[in-house]
């Protein structure tokens, strides 16, 4: 008996193991055609798993909303605390949006437009500065030269026409999102976050029935620490960069650097991507205020701008991140390396909270381990 339970389960092995040959086979022979369906799907899903990752971020602040609303002692918004936290955070959102478009973004927008329609000028003073340069400078090599030739014969003006840029941005977000999807992915977030309780509760009703007790419980935790590192992250770096901004432009105005509110914007931004994003954002602007300003006033804005972000990065960031990650430098530095390197930009900006995940899990797994050989108690 025992010899024939065990044939049908080689048997069975077996007959899976084709079958998924077959199959992977038959996707690769006709790859058109499956690319074709799956483009479909996701094109038919992706408004709703928009909504779903927009009722996510929004979930943290909603349920903060909820719970002071039910704190209320007046029994009709105790009673309607979930509709009206879901309210308030969109109507948070679209004063926000409307503050960025009818006051930070014309005023970064118009140093765009000057500073695009000036670079003609800066190309052609660069191009001046290079040929004036002696005979024997490290910067005459020929390799530099060749260079250079090659952006004497680039017609760059044809790539500085500020309406064609417009037309290229709204025909791209135009190729990927359309209004409808929009519309419904705020529609399906909406819903989600309404009727958040019942969904959470039904998944963690079914994770339950699917897993054993332990494992159900360690998944539950690690979702919830995972809840709670990303939005931490999420949140301390943006507000975080909204102040670095602020601070910058109001100090490059001061020095009178140009597209001083462009520098302190696009230096904010950069500076949610941990380490790296300061760097690279710091060194752009030192080379557009070089070439506008000077090497003086170059300089003075690369002492400035450091000592504004050593201030931020000592007083400012850890008092708003404080130690909630709890990973070193060298880990996030790796993180924000590896993720750039893969995954691009958004990869640089997701990889610390990724990161710390996996340091919950590998530091959870070390602790099982010592457990199992008896190195430490359990608590």
């Amino acid at each position: 008996m025992k010899e024939i339970k065990n044939s049908w389960k080689r048997w069975t092995y077996w007959f899976l193991l084709g079958l998924a040959l077959i199959s992977i086979y038959k996707i690769l022979d006709n790859y058109q055609s499956v690319m074709g369906v799956l483009n479909t799907f996701f094109g038919v899903i992706s408004p709703f798993l928009i909504g779903i990752f927009i009722a996510y971020l929004l979930y943290m602040p909603s349920r903060k909303f909820e719970e002071w609303y039910r704190k209320t002692k007046i029994k009709f918004i105790a009673n309607k605390a979930r509709i009206l936290s879901v309210i308030t955070v969109y109507i948070i959102i679209i004063l926000a949006i409307a503050i960025l478009f009818s006051v930070i973004m014309p005023i970064v927008w118009e140093s765009i437009t000057e500073f695009v329609s000036s670079i003609p000028h800066y190309y052609e003073d660069i191009i001046n500065t290079y040929n004036n340069l002696p005979e024997d400078s490290i910067l005459k090599s020929q390799i530099v030269q060749e260079e250079i030739q090659n952006l004497q014969n680039l017609d760059i003006k044809q790539y500085l026409d500020v309406g064609q840029i417009i037309g290229y941005l709204v025909n791209a977000v135009s190729a990927i999102f359309s209004i409808v999807d929009i519309f419904i992915a705020i529609i399906v977030s909406i819903y989600i976050l309404v009727d958040r309780k019942k969904i959470l509760g039904f998944a963690k009703r079914l994770a339950g029935a699917i897993f054993k007790e332990r494992v159900y419980r360690n998944l539950d935790r690690y979702f919830n620490n995972s809840n709670e590192i990303f939005f931490k992250f999420i949140a301390s770096q943006f507000l975080d960069g909204i102040v670095v901004g602020i601070l910058v432009s109001i100090a490059m105005t001061i020095m009178g650097v140009q597209y001083a509110p462009l520098l302190g914007f696009f230096i904010g931004i950069f500076n949610m991507i941990p380490y790296v994003g300061a760097i690279v954002a710091t060194a752009i602007s030192a080379i557009v205020t070089l070439i506008t300003g000077g090497l003086s006033q170059a300089i003075w804005m690369l002492i400035v701008v450091i000592i504004l972000q050593q201030i931020d990065a000592n007083i400012i960031n850890p008092r708003i991140v404080g130690k909630s990650l709890k990973i070193s430098p060298l880990l996030v530095l790796f993180a924000v390396t590896f993720g750039g390197a893969y995954f691009g930009i958004l990869g640089m900006f997701l990889a610390v909270p990724v990161i710390a995940v996996i340091k919950i899990l590998i530091d959870d797994y070390i602790r099982y381990k010592e457990l199992k050989k008896g190195k430490v108690e359990e608590t």
